[in-house]
């Protein structure tokens, strides 16, 4: 996504969590703390990958995406589907996303990325065009191949 930017990937302290539990000093129940929210979020809105709990390794993770930002005003804190933030990025001016990794069947969960959105990070040019696109996608006539992907990779 062209908008990503101010990237931040919490992943080295994934990696400590994980070798502080295989290691004993912190204990499964610590860590597999997923709230009855988020995990119901991962079912509704989350996005499944390859990779296997770190814990339990019953079944994949999934991504859950949080966004806030100011002008998401009321629905500011809620999860949304991948395929809704391209959307997002051109008719917002700048929303912060978080990616919270979930596993359904132990609760294991980890924040593993955030990074902020929005239309902040574009030229005039890319502006002009994107509407010129996004107005005639609405209309149904056109559509720019990979501009708004579906498949796209949240590293």
């Amino acid at each position: 996504m062209r908008t990503q930017r101010q990237v931040v990937d919490y992943s080295l302290q994934k990696r400590a969590v994980l070798r502080d539990v295989h290691n004993g000093k912190i204990g499964t129940l610590e860590v597999c703390d997923a709230s009855p929210y988020l995990k119901s979020a991962a079912r509704f809105h989350g996005e499944p990958t390859e990779e296997r709990c770190p814990i339990c390794r019953r079944d994949n993770l999934t991504l859950v995406h949080y966004i806030y930002g100011d002008e998401l005003k009321q629905t500011a804190g809620q999860a949304r589907k991948l395929s809704e933030l391209p959307v997002l990025a051109m008719t917002l001016r700048e929303f912060q996303v978080y990616v919270v990794e979930v596993c359904q069947s132990c609760a294991w969960n980890h924040l593993t990325e955030q990074y902020l959105l929005g239309r902040d990070a574009l030229t005039a040019d890319e502006l002009d065009r994107d509407e010129a696109v996004a107005a005639s996608s609405a209309a149904g006539r056109h559509r720019e191949p990979g501009l708004m992907s579906h498949g796209w990779d949240a590293r």
